[in-house]
């Protein structure tokens, strides 16, 4: 079972459409909110009033550029959660229109499940299980993929995200937001030995930033006594010790799941993944490890409806529809845990 689906993205500050038909995307439309740069970070009330006036034009043009008319649709999938309820609730109620208008089903996606099978998207696919470290703003989760539809997450953050801990330094160093891309910038041109700042040990899989922020902000403090201007002169250095530092984190329990899982096909999802510097690391390290790695396309590791389409391929296939009285779940789970 396979058709044409439109799919419609719209969990945070970007605002995406997407048309795939029988699992090969046609069109991607995303429209960005630059509204938040003021703010220094998301403002959810400004970001739903964004997604309104967004929404049917990225549609429109998606629709467009795939060559499909709204009656050539076998779906309409949106995204379910996790993410901002206001956000949410745009995309799940034009999809839910959309779909009773035209008396079609309605597809529910999980966002972070969507990252993972950005994958899928285009060549080379990765071969089931596969073991993919997610990280975003907002999650930082290593999930054993073993279908399309069936994946375990076995490591998660306990507290902040790694794209959270991006953002918060680099506004601490008075960058604007938002300030992953930045510190991957500046970094380039820096010594990551330059500044060690601590490496939390947590058990298992699991994640912890939190403690990595507080350390960066009490240096920064100290410093900044001896020199007002120790930001400014060190900028260069500091972005590359702190993303150093981040990336560390993260691959340290990459490299322990994969070796004690024993999996072999390693991948990369979610906006953090498109730092250069991790997307570096990983594939030096996948080639000491002999790991076959999967990154994404940078256009699929962001927010985006292609990976929302890609999910809902699968599900489509799986007959796994929404009821039209379903509602967005902003902590929404993976499937198979508890919502």
């Amino acid at each position: 079972m396979s058709g044409i689906i439109l799919a419609i993205e719209s969990s945070c500050d970007e605002t995406s459409a997407s048309v795939v038909s029988n699992g090969k995307v046609l069109s991607n439309i995303v429209s960005t909110q630059e509204v938040h740069q003021k703010y220094g970070g998301v403002v959810p009330e400004l970001a739903s009033r964004a997604h309104q006036k967004n929404i049917l034009p990225v549609v429109s043009e998606a629709l467009k550029d795939a060559n499909i008319k709204k009656t050539d649709l076998n779906a309409v999938a949106f995204t379910k959660g996790p993410g901002l309820l206001g956000a949410l609730l745009v995309g799940a109620s034009f999809a839910k229109g959309m779909a009773m208008s035209l008396d079609i089903p309605l597809i529910g996606v999980n966002h972070m499940q969507a990252h993972i099978l950005a994958h899928f998207i285009d060549d080379p696919k990765p071969q089931f299980p596969f073991l993919c470290l997610t990280v975003s703003g907002g999650h930082t989760q290593l999930v054993v993929v073993k279908s399309p539809l069936e994946m375990e997450v076995v490591g998660e953050t306990i507290d902040d995200a790694v794209g959270e801990a991006f953002d918060k330094t680099a506004k601490i160093m008075g960058l604007d937001y938002p300030g992953g891309p930045l510190i991957d910038k500046f970094a380039q041109g820096g010594d990551p030995l330059k500044y060690p700042f601590p490496n939390v040990n947590i058990p298992d899989y699991n994640f912890s930033f939190s403690g990595i922020k507080t350390a960066f902000l009490n240096f920064l403090r100290k410093e900044n006594q001896k020199n007002e201007n120790f930001i400014e002169e060190n900028k260069a250095d500091l972005c590359a010790s702190i993303q150093h530092t981040l990336i560390k984190i993260l691959m340290k329990k990459l490299i322990k799941a994969a070796k004690e899982l024993n999996i072999k096909e390693i991948g990369i999802a979610g906006g953090v993944s498109a730092n250069s510097s991790l997307r570096n690391t990983i594939l030096e390290e996948g080639k000491k490890k002999g790991w076959n790695v999967y990154v994404p396309d940078f256009e699929h590791c962001t927010d985006n409806a292609a990976m929302i389409a890609m999910a809902a391929h699968y599900q489509y296939e799986g007959k796994d529809f929404e009821a039209l009285n379903t509602s967005p779940n902003p902590r929404m789970k993976f499937k198979g845990t508890n919502e």
